[in-house]
C-alpha cells in the first residue's frame, strides 16, 4: 500500500491511497489542474485513479471534484447527506458517477470503512484503509475524539491526521473571537495535544509513519506540530510500544513524498 497527500490545509485538501497500481482519492479540494500536476510529480497516471471518496462538503474539501472527475470520467463516492450537500456546487455528472455509499465500501482493490468525526458540516468523516493486511487510518477536520474514531484508528500500520492548531498560537492570534471559538470547539479541529494524547491511545507496534495533516497556516508551524506531538508520544508508552516510529508533515500546496508500508 501507498499514499500521499496532494494538499492540505484550510487552502485545499486532497489523499492519494494505492496499491499495485490502482488507486483512489479522498476529496479534491483544489482545482483539477493543480491535482493533476501534484500527481504527475508522484509519477502516478491519471489512468489509475478508480474512484473519489468524498468526506465531508466543504469547500477546501470539494473544490475540484466535479471537473476531475468529469475529466478523468471516475465515480464520486458520498453519503447520501454529502450529495444533498455538494451536487449543486460540484455541477452535473453522468448518472453511473454518482455513488451513495453508506460506511464500508471495497476500491482499487481495497477495503474501506468510514467513521463519524465532529464537525461543523451536515456530516463528516474519517476513513481506514485495509489491503494486503496494511492498513491507513485518515481523520482530519474533527474538533473532537469521537468513540468510533477510536474504535477505528487504533493499530493501524500509518496514519494522515490533523494537527490543525497550537493552544498559544491560537489564542494569541489575529483571529476573531468567535472563529477561535469555533476552532476551539468540538465541532471544529483538533489541537497538536488533542491529536497526540489520542495517538497514545492509537499507536500501536506495528505502526510506522504519522503524517500531520491540515495544519493551520496562521495558528500552527510544522516545527510546533512535529515537537508537540513528538514530545507527548516520547513520554507515553508508545516509545516502549513502537521505535521505528517517524513523524511527517504534510505540504501545504505541494505532495508529500509517496510514502510506501510494508518496505
Amino acid at each position: 500500500m501507498y499514499f500521499a497527500t496532494l494538499a492540505s490545509g484550510s487552502s485545499g485538501n486532497s489523499i492519494l491511497v494505492g496499491q499495485k497500481g490502482r488507486s483512489f482519492l479522498v476529496d479534491s479540494g483544489i482545482s483539477a489542474k493543480r491535482l493533476l500536476n501534484n500527481l504527475s510529480l508522484l509519477d502516478i497516471s491519471p489512468s489509475q485513479i478508480e474512484g473519489l471518496i468524498v468526506t465531508h462538503e466543504h469547500n477546501d474539501h470539494i473544490k475540484g471534484v466535479g471537473v476531475l472527475a468529469r475529466k478523468l470520467k471516475i465515480p464520486v463516492y458520498a453519503t447520501k447527506t454529502i450529495w444533498e450537500e455538494m451536487e449543486n456546487i460540484i455541477g452535473k455528472l453522468n448518472y453511473e458517477q454518482k455513488r451513495i455509499i453508506n460506511r464500508e465500501i471495497s476500491l482499487a482493490g481495497m477495503d474501506i470503512k468510514l467513521f463519524a468525526t465532529s464537525h461543523d458540516s451536515r456530516e463528516s468523516f474519517g476513513l481506514k484503509v485495509s489491503g494486503a493486511g496494511l492498513s491507513l487510518g485518515i481523520a482530519t477536520d474533527s474538533g473532537t475524539v469521537t468513540e468510533e474514531m477510536h474504535l477505528s484508528m487504533r493499530g493501524c500500520d500509518s496514519y494522515i491526521v490533523e494537527a490543525n492548531y497550537d493552544q498559544e498560537k491560537l489564542w494569541a492570534g489575529r483571529y476573531p473571537w468567535h472563529l477561535k471559538k469555533r476552532i476551539n470547539s468540538n465541532l471544529g479541529h483538533l489541537s497538536n495535544e488533542q491529536l497526540a494524547e489520542a495517538l497514545t491511545e492509537w499507536v500501536g507496534e506495528n505502526t510506522r509513519k504519522i503524517v500531520l495533516a491540515h495544519l493551520s497556516e496562521e495558528n500552527n508551524t510544522p516545527e510546533r506540530a512535529l515537537s508537540t506531538v513528538y514530545n507527548i508520544l516520547k513520554d507515553s508508552k508508545v516509545r516502549k510500544v513502537c521505535k521505528d516510529l517517524r513523524l511527517k508533515v504534510a505540504p501545504r500546496h505541494t505532495p508529500h513524498k509517496l510514502i510506501i508500508l510494508g518496505e
